[in-house]
């Protein structure tokens, strides 16, 4: 049986409601359902859902820049408030401080080291910063104003890294997709056949591009950092 809710969104002093199953609701803004309208119980835009009153069609078109109802269901399901069971609500942080955790391991590392951040270590220091993850607001727009409270617990910087990386000819082929992958800026084929290239990606992938070129190099790469 589906368990209809009242999801609400407000914006310029007007409130916007839809009903949706909460389940399938769940399952859009987790992104197991790409389809926002699989969730909607009635195809009504309500300012009072629970009186039954609807929301002006000029009044939408002006908060939305569309009267798309999909889109509309869309910015309502992820900007807006969605009622879940503690369940739902406990999975949905889960896996936003997963998605928070992977960005900032990603593209950050510690400005003394040069090296990246393990993702362990960022998930203590959100515990000792006792970090607040809101379940409905995108990862990518939380980093920031978490960042700065793991600052005094954990030295990070957002930084991308400048690699040189020379290739012994006899794994230059094999090796060529990995450098394309991670950002090859420019490359030089020496005398030898070996292969020099510079390449630029997010700091935090510093250890997976030395694992890859190590992997299809047997350990003959030689790499350093030649900017950051």
């Amino acid at each position: 049986m589906s368990k209809t809710v009242i999801a609400k969104y407000s914006t310029g002093g007007e409130n916007f409601e839809i009903l949706v199953d909460s389940d399938k609701a769940y399952d859009f803004i987790t992104g197991k359902n790409a389809n926002p309208l699989a969730a909607l119980e009635a195809e009504e835009i309500f300012k009072d859902a629970n009186k039954g009153d609807r929301q002006s069609q000029e009044k939408v078109i002006k908060a939305f820049g569309t009267a798309d109802l999909e889109k509309i269901v869309t910015i309502i399901l992820k900007k807006g408030t969605v009622p879940l069971t503690t369940e739902q609500r406990n999975k949905l942080l889960e896996e936003k401080r997963k998605q928070i955790v992977n960005i900032i391991a990603t593209n950050a590392m510690d400005p003394r080291t040069k090296a990246p951040h393990p993702p362990q270590r960022i998930e203590l220091a959100m515990k000792e910063a006792r970090v607040t993850i809101d379940p409905f607001k995108q990862a990518n727009e939380q980093v920031e104003d978490i960042v700065k409270k793991l600052t005094p617990h954990l030295p990070i910087k957002f930084a991308v890294v400048k690699v040189e990386v020379t290739i012994p000819a006899q794994f230059a082929n094999r090796s060529y997709g990995v450098l394309k992958q991670y950002g090859m800026k420019s490359e030089k084929w020496l005398p030898d056949g070996s292969l020099s290239a510079q390449l630029e990606f997010p700091a935090g992938l510093q250890s997976e591009f030395m694992d890859k070129i190590n992997n299809a190099t047997k350990g003959m790469a030689v790499a350093k950092i030649i900017g950051a």
